[in-house]
């Protein structure tokens, strides 16, 4: 049974940064997922915030370019967010998505497995 599971949010300040942190576990072939960050806002839509492929090319939400900062450890099937110059606006709950690439080989618009969500709060 393939788990993900997410740590590191927490409160910052305006302008401040925080990791997040995402490690999938109970499949061998995890180091070949596609993995991203989302992150929903109270009364807002959920947001892809980052993505990674299985060759490791990354994107980004323009509201996040330049501040938000993914990588991707294929040996420890982890996926990072480190985050700077945090404003209120990045106040979400954020989730880390994993999955099999599709079979065009790129990432699903649907991804499999999710967790549960960490709390990210950033005050003014």
């Amino acid at each position: 049974q393939v788990g993900v599971v997410e740590s590191g949010g927490g409160s910052a300040q305006a302008e401040g940064s925080l990791r997040l942190s995402c490690v999938v576990s109970g499949d061998t072939y995890a180091h070949f997922y596609c993995m991203a960050w989302y992150r929903q806002a109270p009364g807002k839509e959920r947001e892809k915030v980052a993505s990674v492929d299985s060759d490791g090319i990354i994107q980004y939400a323009d509201s996040v370019k330049g501040r938000f900062t993914a990588s991707k450890d294929n040996a420890k099937n982890a996926l990072y967010l480190q985050m700077s110059s945090l404003n209120p606006d990045d106040t979400a709950m954020y989730y880390c998505a994993a999955g099999p690439t599709n079979a065009y080989g790129t990432c699903p618009y649907k991804y499999q497995y999710w967790g549960r969500g960490t709390q990210v709060t950033v005050s003014s």
